[in-house]
């Protein structure tokens, strides 16, 4: 048990020393990456994500969940940020709840890039986030966790070729849980180590494809409520303003999903 339970918190240690929320600031991931929307500028994004979930959620087979990200920058260094999800859990045809559906727990965060990467340096880019969410969600329908969370997480991003990237997130969910609808950690009492890890590539100077190895773990390493996930994607631009996305998912451990696809778009307004 011992063993087990330093295997994973060196694995989480690993992925990345600082954490991500389930904002998808760097579509199609999770790793959120160090930059911040321009003073007075919107960023948009809309992600839908369907997975099908471990035997260990029985009678729920699948979600789907649609997330709406808007985002401000309140300086050149300062971004305010929102966003909610709608999410569907199809049941088994013996469940009392059917297929439930509706918006689940909103988050509202800010954003502080505190360090810009720079070509004569070896130091990399770094923000550090924090965000509560709202209990929002219904937890009847198991779509909201009922709880408020509070979560405090770093970045880390480094250029380590012209077009190929790295990102680091690491951080601590103080109370609350990790939980989107029936994904995430569900654990209601105690903190929640999250890490996070992507690696980019422009091979074009509009189509990016790339991977991630993302995370969590309870204060007490219980592996039954952790959670792995590793993810492929990438994203093509159409315009300087919009970003196609998608990806492919695929999870360990009950708090994962065993697979999933998302696709996705990205604007930023001028």
């Amino acid at each position: 048990m011992l063993r087990s339970r330093l295997r994973w918190a060196c694995l989480v240690s690993v992925v990345g020393f600082l954490s991500a929320t389930s904002v998808h600031a760097q579509l199609p991931f999770y790793t959120d990456d160090s930059d911040t929307t321009p003073k007075g500028k919107f960023h948009l994004e809309i992600s839908n994500e369907h997975d099908w979930l471990q035997k260990t959620s029985s009678p729920a087979k699948r979600q789907n969940t649609t997330v709406f990200t808007l985002n401000y920058g309140l300086t050149d260094h300062i971004e305010l940020g929102v966003n909610s999800p709608f999410i569907k859990i199809f049941n088994e045809r013996s469940s009392l709840l059917g297929s439930p559906s509706g918006i689940g727990d909103t988050q509202f965060g800010v954003k502080i890039r505190v360090l810009d990467e720079r070509e004569d340096s070896k130091l990399p880019a770094a923000a550090v986030v924090f965000y509560v969410e709202a209990a929002t969600g219904s937890v009847r329908k198991q779509i909201g966790s009922g709880l408020v969370d509070y979560w405090l997480y770093g970045v880390l991003q480094k250029s380590l070729t012209k077009r190929t990237t790295g990102r680091l997130n690491g951080g601590i969910l103080f109370a609350g849980n990790s939980s989107t609808g029936l994904i995430g950690i569900q654990s209601s009492r105690g903190q929640v180590f999250t890490a996070n890890g992507s690696l980019t590539r422009n091979f074009t100077p509009r189509f990016e494809l790339g991977a991630e190895l993302f995370g969590g773990v309870t204060n007490n390493f219980n592996l039954s409520r952790g959670q792995l996930e590793a993810q492929i994607g990438g994203g093509y631009a159409a315009t300087p303003n919009l970003e196609f996305t998608f990806g492919v998912v695929a999870g360990k451990f009950p708090a994962s999903p065993r697979t999933g696809v998302q696709v996705g778009f990205a604007y930023d307004f001028k």
